[in-house]
């Protein structure tokens, strides 16, 4: 007999719950954020069944709260990701990922030839469309587009 309700990753008490994320992103998430760095309890899970995406991963972060560049981050590899903050083992916000109309220092030009890739300056980008990312650099004007988007480490 299957239960109603059956945890599949354990609860924490206080941290960051990333929910949503695409099953083919999820080691790309933990990479952007530089997850395998940090010394926190994580718990991720791939492959669990959701009625919106089919097929989705998870992320749970003990003690740590996803600032707003690591939520830029985010938005550049899993767009469709939902972000829960624990309290207490409550959910007591939640938060849908979105990306933002500029995005300072987090993405590498693709442009050989961008001031960005010779000299010690921020990258800059104004994001000319959010459904299929593409980015403008500031500098030198190229069009990156989200499969040639580049985390800058």
């Amino acid at each position: 007999m299957v239960k109603d309700k059956e945890l599949q990753v354990r609860a924490i008490e206080n941290g960051t719950v990333i929910d949503h994320i695409p099953d083919s992103q999820l080691f790309k998430v933990i990479k952007v954020l530089g997850l395998q760095k940090i010394d926190n309890m994580l718990s991720f899970g791939r492959g669990y069944e959701s009625g919106r995406d089919g097929r989705k991963s998870i992320i749970k972060i003990s003690e740590k709260f996803l600032l707003d560049e690591d939520i830029n981050k985010l938005a550049m590899v899993a767009p469709s990701a939902k972000i829960n903050i624990i309290k207490n083992y409550n959910v007591v916000e939640k938060k849908a990922v979105q990306i933002p109309d500029s995005i300072k220092g987090i993405v590498k030009c693709v442009n050989p030839m961008c001031v960005t890739n010779h000299e010690d300056i921020p990258t800059k980008f104004r994001v000319v469309n959010k459904d299929k990312i593409s980015l403008k650099c500031h500098y030198c004007e190229k069009i990156t587009d989200n499969e040639n988007i580049r985390i800058v480490e």
